[in-house]
């Protein structure tokens, strides 16, 4: 997966912040969230952005899994991310 092009992620005390630089629409993000788009933006596929999470957070590997995957679906949805 990749994110397409036009769309700029910034990262802010709180997450983090998509913006589509085509029609100025943006999505914010919590850490886990910001993790997930960063791990995917730099080429590193949803099972490493689990481990990022399961290293970064007390969290169970299977609700990591989940979020990655609801994640990454609703961004394929919006059309953020390529599969």
């Amino acid at each position: 997966m990749k994110l397409r092009q036009g769309i700029a992620i910034t990262t802010t005390e709180y997450g983090g912040v998509l913006l589509d630089e085509r029609d100025g629409t943006y999505w914010q993000l919590n850490e886990c969230g910001t993790i997930v788009v960063n791990a995917l933006a730099a080429g590193r596929d949803t099972d490493a952005a689990v481990e990022q999470l399961l290293e970064e957070f007390d969290v169970e590997r299977a609700e990591a899994e989940a979020d990655v995957a609801e994640l990454t679906r609703q961004l394929i949805e919006a059309k953020i991310v390529t599969p």
